[in-house]
C-alpha cells in the first residue's frame, strides 16, 4: 500500500499562533510542536533565499526520525536562469539541502507562469539531475499540461507536481513511483479552506493514483487563516 505523507507548505506564519501554536510558544520552537502534529512540511523559504548551514542542521535536530522535509528549489534557478545553465547553482543549493541527510524529500521545482513549454529545454535540464533524490516538477503555464510532456518526465523518473488552484485545472497523474500533489485553494489563491466534501471527493481520487505507488506527498498552501492545517489534518483522516 502507499504511504501517505501529508503536511502543509511551511509552518512559520504569525497568524497561526493562536490557531495552532500556543499563545506563549517561542517561534523557535514552532517547527518542533508542529512536527508533533504532521510528518512533513514543504519548505518554501529556500525558495527566496539559500538559508544557512545551521539552519538547515537546525531543522533537522529540531523534528523526529522519519519527519520529510521537501525542498523548494531556489527560484534562481526556475525563474532568473530558468532552467538555463543551473549546474553550478544546483551543485550549490543541494550542497546544503543535503544536510537535511535522511529527512530529505522530494526536490520540488515550481516553474514561474511566463516559461512556456519547451521541450529541449525540460530534457536537457532534466538529464544533469542526479538520481540519488526525488525531483518534481510544477508547471505553471498550461502549454506544459500534455501527454509529450509526461512521457519526458517518466523517461527521467521526475514527478508531476499535480496542483489545484484558481483558474489552471491540472490532471491528477504520477510519473514517477511516487506522486507529489499541492493545493493552492480552491476559490482564491492560499487563502480559502475546501470543505469536507471536496476532500472526500479528493480523496477518493486519491486513493485510485496510488494503487501502485510508493509514497504520495500532499502538501496544502493555502496557510492564511490556518486553512492549510485544518485541510491537511482532514484529508489524513480521509486517506
Amino acid at each position: 500500500m502507499a504511504r501517505y505523507i501529508i503536511g502543509t507548505s511551511g509552518w512559520h506564519y504569525d497568524d497561526w499562533r493562536g490557531r495552532f501554536y500556543p499563545e506563549g510558544l517561542a517561534k523557535s520552537k514552532w517547527l518542533e510542536f508542529y512536527a508533533g502534529h504532521f510528518s512533513t512540511v514543504e519548505l518554501n523559504n529556500t525558495f527566496y533565499r539559500l538559508p544557512s548551514e545551521a539552519a538547515f542542521k537546525n531543522w533537522y535536530d529540531s523534528t523526529p526520525p522519519g519527519f520529510i522535509f521537501a525542498v523548494k528549489i531556489s527560484r534562481y534557478i526556475t525563474h532568473i536562469k530558468k532552467l538555463k545553465d543551473t549546474r553550478e547553482a544546483l551543485q550549490n543549493f543541494m550542497s546544503m539541502a543535503t544536510l537535511l541527510k535522511d529527512k530529505l524529500g522530494p526536490v520540488l521545482y515550481q516553474l514561474p507562469p511566463s516559461l512556456h513549454r519547451d521541450d529541449a529545454k525540460l530534457q536537457k535540464f532534466l538529464s544533469g539531475l542526479s538520481t540519488e533524490y526525488k525531483h518534481v516538477i510544477e508547471f505553471r503555464h498550461e502549454s506544459w499540461l500534455t501527454d509529450e510532456v509526461y512521457d519526458i518526465l517518466r523517461r527521467y523518473h521526475v514527478g508531476m507536481c499535480v496542483f489545484d488552484m484558481p483558474n489552471l485545472s491540472c490532471p491528477l497523474l504520477a510519473t514517477a513511483d511516487f506522486a507529489y500533489i499541492r493545493f493552492h485553494g480552491k476559490d482564491s489563491l492560499y487563502s480559502s479552506s475546501y470543505s469536507d466534501g471536496e476532500l472526500a471527493d479528493w480523496a477518493e481520487k486519491i486513493k485510485k493514483l496510488a494503487e501502485n505507488l510508493g509514497n504520495v506527498y500532499i502538501y496544502f498552501n493555502n496557510d492564511i487563516q490556518g486553512f492549510a492545517l485544518k485541510n491537511a489534518e482532514t484529508i489524513r483522516e480521509l486517506l
